[in-house]
């Protein structure tokens, strides 16, 4: 499920035009594998049985009279969807690789400019990249029935609307892109703390959705950044957290386990988008790692380069985590009171729930202050989410004490 359906509802949805109907068809068809599999077992291709299920459960909605009554539909609509909802012949043949992939269109739907801008990135998020509507919420720090609401309006403002889901054109995709460049980035961000398994499918799907956009739009610098970015990150994935059964700072890994194609190809895309001559701030986030990612050659780490690096990002992109993370930089430049300092320039306000801001705090305090570095270490493990982080920094409270 975690793998089929993102693709099966981009594709439902991109012939229904309705997001949620499609939803509750794909859910209705995963209901009826759970009963019919076990019974009959798993078809050869199971996700060509399950479009099939659900398109017909989607053509039921559409033709019954409680549809009919609850949401009115021109005749039109009613007419051509039980006949053009899918143009494959009931999938006749069809090897489930073969389905065509309509999340790039979906994409592109949930960042339309009639859609609550706020809402784009959640909405991507759940419908095109498969989270469900609770993790989408503790993402953006809201409850989940607040989330869930403002999804619900999202997608009905799509129906109601009549937004095409067809790929916006050249003139209009650029004021959509941000959004969607946003919503790819949170995915993979979103997979860091989960199983190796997991997290592994999380960070791929990422890439691929990152190498789709570089296809469609590759010459597009923000486009090329973010996919350097993300294959710089996901080419460190089998020496961190989850992949080793702890938590390993970047500084720590073994650089050994990295994998080269990837590197190459991340630094590949990060020329081709500076070449471009048109900075923005996932070109510069993917330069960070890139500098991070040299020490695979040189043995070390230019701390000066990345502190530089990180003041060209807040400039372009000013955010706490970058503020957080250029501060750890000058520490490892400067020295740990520099770093200190840093931090300290930062909105107390902005940083008292922020998880990296402690921890990076204590860390410049372990050898100067460590009974303020326990109080940081203690704040840090109480806001950390991931259980691999919170043993990591648990070891180095113990260590401290």
């Amino acid at each position: 499920m975690r793998s089929a359906w993102p693709r099966l509802l981009a594709l439902l949805a991109t012939r229904s035009h309705d997001i949620a109907a499609a939803e509750d068809a794909l859910s209705d068809a995963f209901a009826s594998a759970l009963i019919n599999w076990e019974k009959s077992g798993v078809p050869d291709r199971p996700e060509a049985w399950l479009l099939t299920a659900a398109r017909n459960k989607l053509t039921d909605g559409y033709r019954s009279a409680a549809w009919k009554t609850g949401a009115p539909l021109d005749q039109e609509v009613i007419n051509t969807v039980p006949t053009s909802l899918f143009d494959l012949a009931n999938f006749s043949g069809l090897e489930s690789d073969e389905i065509p992939d309509e999340r790039l269109k979906l994409l592109f739907v949930c960042a339309h400019p009639a859609v609550d801008r706020t809402i784009h990135t959640p909405l991507m998020l759940q419908t095109v990249l498969g989270l469900d509507a609770d993790r989408v919420a503790a993402l953006f720090l809201l409850p989940a029935s607040a989330m869930a609401q403002r999804l619900v309006r999202a997608k009905r403002k799509i129906r109601d609307a009549r937004i095409s889901f067809d790929l916006p054109t050249q003139t209009d995709m650029p004021e959509r892109l941000h959004g969607v460049l946003e919503a790819i980035y949170g995915a993979y961000a979103n997979s860091h703390g989960n199983t190796a398994r997991t997290q592994s499918n999380e960070a791929l799907e990422a890439v691929y959705l990152a190498d789709l956009l570089v296809e469609l739009m590759g010459e597009e610098p923000e486009v090329l950044g973010l996919a350097a970015l993300i294959n710089f990150s996901v080419a460190r994935q089998p020496s961190t957290g989850a992949s080793v059964g702890r938590f390993v700072p970047l500084s720590k890994q073994d650089t050994n386990l990295w994998s080269a194609e990837r590197l190459n190809r991340a630094e590949d895309l990060l020329l081709r988008a500076s070449r471009l001559n048109k900075l923005g701030r996932f070109q510069v986030e993917a330069a960070i790692q890139s500098v991070h990612c040299d020490r695979r050659k040189t043995g070390t780490t230019d701390w000066q380069a990345v502190t530089q690096l990180y003041e060209g990002l807040l400039q372009l992109a000013p955010t706490i985590g970058a503020a957080v993370a250029q501060a750890a930089a000058v520490g490892e430049a400067h020295g740990p009171q520099a770093g200190l300092r840093a931090l300290d320039r930062i909105n107390p306000d902005d940083v008292a729930q922020h998880q990296a801001y402690w921890a990076t705090r204590a860390h410049l305090l372990a050898k100067s202050d460590p009974i303020a570095a326990k109080h940081a270490y203690e704040r840090a493990v109480e806001l950390t989410e991931s259980g691999l982080v919170r043993g990591f920094l648990d070891t180095k409270l113990k260590a401290l004490q």
